[in-house]
């Protein structure tokens, strides 16, 4: 088996896929990449038994057909240092020897079998759907950060994908705060739900931040695996059923505050910084066109209040919430101003932008902090 290769696009595939690997694998064999050569091709593929990345790229040259595991990390690190020249790889398939020859000299390392890397399971009976690259990196990237991280609720630490026929919903929630991403321009071949990890959402969203291409999904009751260019990622999905997420959602919310997004965020921001440092709790006050918040460390008699101007339409409401939660919302927040929607102290607030684009409809919500008195 024999390729050449240019080092810079060989380098750009490795760091891609370089994502997928883990630190403490179980088996030995997932410290390396699989490479196989066919049809004039070159398919790498990574993976950490519960993700599978895989990328092609075209060589220069291949002589031989066949398949080798090449220790990722020393290949990573040596390709890293050339500047941009052919490589070429000779493998030796009855050791599995491999020696990439440059400008400059020869390298000699060892691999493994390629048939003991994990085969890929087949996604079979499946759906699918078709996305926008752009839209799909939006959906990961405003509900992603709500997700939680207890592995005794494993099925709430993913991203629920709500794929209908005539929208798509994207739901992450820790029990704190949960965000709602609607898109009525994402359908798919028929009404499927499946609950995403967020290590393969994480590069996809790394992926998909700078592309602007059509990402086709295919998915079944166990595995999801994208299309992106000329990548793919299969990940197993996580295994429960989500928790019914509308529930939680108040529907009867007749106080209404706008207000400044920036100044709104840098307010917390500033204020929390004196707040307690278990509850980070800040408290608004509401009354007529004025929004007061403040936040207080008993223990250290540290105490910061600020005044903001904000449109308010409701009645006088004072209201506490985690300021490291409200700050992860509005800094994932785009417009110019947005609306938190209250109904009672005791009660989740709404925080949903001012404006959005057509075919999307975003809401998050933030669960209150009880305010002593």
């Amino acid at each position: 088996m024999k390729f050449i290769v240019s080092s810079s696009a060989l380098l750009k595939q490795l760091q891609t896929i370089s994502g997928v690997l883990s630190t403490n694998n179980t088996l030995a064999i997932l410290d390396y990449l699989l490479f196989e050569s066919k049809d004039g091709k070159l398919i790498i593929s990574g993976s950490d038994l519960e993700t599978t990345m895989t990328t092609t790229l075209t060589p220069e040259k291949v002589e031989e057909d066949g398949k080798i595991a090449m220790p990722a990390r020393l290949l990573l690190d040596t390709v890293k240092t050339f500047p941009d020249q052919p490589l070429t790889f000779t493998i030796d398939k009855e050791v599995f020897g491999i020696e990439i020859s440059s400008d400059n000299g020869r390298y000699k390392l060892s691999g493994q079998d390629g048939d003991e890397f994990p085969k890929s399971p087949e996604i079979e009976n499946s759906n699918t759907a078709e996305i926008d690259s752009g839209i799909l990196f939006n959906a990961i990237n405003k509900t992603g950060f709500a997700a939680g991280n207890d592995d005794l609720r494993p099925v709430m630490s993913g991203v629920l994908f709500e794929i209908g026929e005539k929208e798509s919903t994207f739901v992450a929630t820790d029990a704190h705060k949960l965000v709602r991403y609607k898109r009525s321009d994402v359908k798919g071949t028929k009404a499927a739900s499946f609950i995403m990890p967020k290590k393969p959402l994480n590069l996809i969203k790394n992926i998909t931040s700078s592309m602007d291409v059509t990402v086709k999904m295919e998915y079944n009751d166990t595995n999801a695996k994208f299309y992106i260019d000329d990548l793919t990622i299969l990940s197993r999905l996580i295994d429960g059923k989500y928790p019914n997420y509308d529930a939680v959602i108040p529907k009867e919310n007749p106080n209404v505050l706008t207000v400044d997004r920036k100044a709104l965020l840098n307010s917390v921001r500033r204020v929390s910084i004196f707040s307690n440092k278990t509850t980070h709790q800040v408290r608004f006050k509401m009354a007529g066109s004025e929004l007061n918040i403040s936040a207080e460390d008993v223990d250290y008699q540290n105490e910061a209040a600020e005044r903001l101007t904000a449109s308010y339409d409701g009645e006088d409401l004072s209201i506490g919430f985690n300021s490291r939660f409200l700050i992860e919302m509005l800094n994932n927040l785009e417009t110019d101003t947005v609306l938190l929607r209250m109904s009672q102290p005791n009660r989740a607030g709404l925080l949903i932008p001012d404006e959005t684009e057509d075919n999307e409809d975003v809401l998050m919500l933030v669960m209150p902090v009880m305010i002593g008195s």
